[in-house]
């Protein structure tokens, strides 16, 4: 460690003891350097770094203080942050990126994705001649030609919506979030899948929103499930993904969407339908917002999972008067997206480039996908069945596999796991399972750990 470094431990150590307290005088910077034996541009650089770290405050002419506002220390959070900050605890292994073997990823790895002309390219340039950037804000809709772009997409998925009827969003996160914040209050109750997206679950949580799972299955969420906890719990309402589902991979069928919509309407529930792999999805899939028009349906889509998670380009599509809502919202929290971002998203659109992209990641997700399947079925994986199109398996494991046990023993080897626990709103496991990202899945390193682990339960 470096004497500034060190420094700065020591004296911030001492003043979360609270043997150095709010309010009080530290030494001068001349005094400081002879007390740790340093020069003064060494204790002014520790100072500064305090005072960064708002340990210290300098005041001008009288030197440097303990700063008078104190850090909230983790166990200060209050309960349901707490509870929804654990919800996330898979996504911050993710975005760590600390493991070798990436089984439990939600994004396939980064040789999959284009690498796409911008800028000065001819093709870049002409995809966005006449779209002059600004330097202010752009419309809390989001950028235009994008949006129009947007309103043509739908209508090839059999939705009809105007461009007003779309609002551009950081993600589908961001999408769900402005739902959230406009359509529910705290102590009001919502279905989510069972299992299904984690990340909503914190977010619902940290609302105060009570969630209750609707089980899934491979055709989509048990009806029966879903119209009996409808009538028992009065929900507002449901979150689900419909196609190539995260965590399961399942899809759901006509059958099951028209019934869903009958139970929704039923019940006066309205229903929140994230389709984040709509892109690489055939357009006449069976979705609820095609079958509903956005009369119950709120329509999240995006562009991170088929395009860039560091992009942030997502949208929702909903009648008016709630799209306007959402917008007013949107401006209240975030003011607006990122303009820059959206053109460079259209242009990769109007170029071109993003259509020769989808063909490609289209038949990486084919090939990895029977891959993956003969290689997890070979050594005793049960795999319920899976619409084409999505990164995801569900691995349903042998009764009795601790999974806690097994996610610490591939984090011993380098190998990165999704336990199927953490994908279930209540995390009461009901079967050992785990989500399966389909681009690692027929790795040697996973397939060696996990196939010996299942022959060593399987001899006891």
């Amino acid at each position: 460690m470096t004497r500034v470094g060190s420094i700065v431990d020591r004296i911030a150590g001492l003043i979360g003891e609270g043997l150095l307290k709010p309010g009080e005088r530290l030494l001068s910077v001349r005094a400081g350097a002879v007390e740790h034996g340093v020069s003064k541009n060494t204790m002014a650089e520790a100072y500064d770094r305090l005072v960064a770290l708002g340990h210290v405050e300098a005041k001008q002419g009288a030197g440097y203080y303990v700063a008078r506002v104190r850090h909230a220390v983790v166990g200060q959070q209050s309960a349901h942050v707490a509870e929804a900050v654990d919800f996330v605890s898979l996504l911050r292994e993710q975005l760590v990126q600390s493991y070798a073997v990436r089984i439990g990823d939600g994004r396939p790895p980064p040789s999959w994705m284009e690498r796409f002309e911008v800028g000065g390219s001819p093709r870049f340039l002409a995809a966005t001649r006449g779209l002059t950037p600004e330097h202010g804000y752009g419309s809390p809709w989001g950028f235009l030609p994008l949006r129009e772009r947007l309103a043509l997409t739908l209508g090839e998925r059999s939705i009809t919506a105007s461009p007003d009827q779309i609002l551009l969003t950081q993600g589908a996160n961001h999408a769900l979030d402005l739902v959230a914040r406009q359509m529910l209050e705290p102590g009001d109750t919502v279905l989510v899948d069972s299992p299904g997206y984690y990340p909503l679950f914190g977010k619902l949580r940290l609302s105060r929103i009570s969630i209750v799972g609707v089980q899934r299955r491979h055709d989509g969420p048990d009806l029966d499930d879903l119209a009996a906890k409808a009538a028992a719990h009065k929900p507002k309402l449901f979150f689900t993904q419909s196609l190539a589902h995260n965590p399961t991979g399942g899809s759901i069928t006509p059958a099951v969407a028209h019934r869903l919509l009958r139970i929704a309407e039923q019940h006066g529930l309205h229903i929140v339908e994230d389709d984040p792999f709509a892109d690489v999805l055939p357009a006449a899939s069976p979705r609820l917002a095609a079958l509903d028009q956005l009369e119950r349906v709120i329509y999240v889509g995006t562009f991170s999972k088929t395009l860039s998670a560091s992009l942030r380009v997502g949208y929702v599509a909903a009648k008016r008067p709630l799209i306007d809502r959402l917008c007013d919202v949107k401006m209240l929290t975030v003011v607006s997206t990122s303009d820059y971002v959206e053109r460079m998203v259209y242009a990769f659109i109007a170029s071109g480039q993003y259509l020769r992209h989808l063909r490609r990641l289209k038949t990486l997700i084919g090939e990895h996908t029977e891959k993956a399947t003969l290689a997890l079925t070979r050594i005793g994986v049960r795999l319920p069945p899976v619409a084409p199109g999505g990164y995801y398996l569900w691995g349903e494991l042998p009764d009795g596999i601790d999974e806690a046990d097994l996610v610490r023993q591939a984090a011993e080897q380098g190998i990165f796991l999704a336990p199927g626990t953490l994908f279930l709103p209540t995390r009461t496991a009901t079967a050992p399972a785990m989500r399966i990202n389909i681009a690692y899945a027929d790795d040697p390193r996973f397939i060696a750990f996990l196939g010996d682990r299942l022959q060593a339960d399987g001899a006891r």
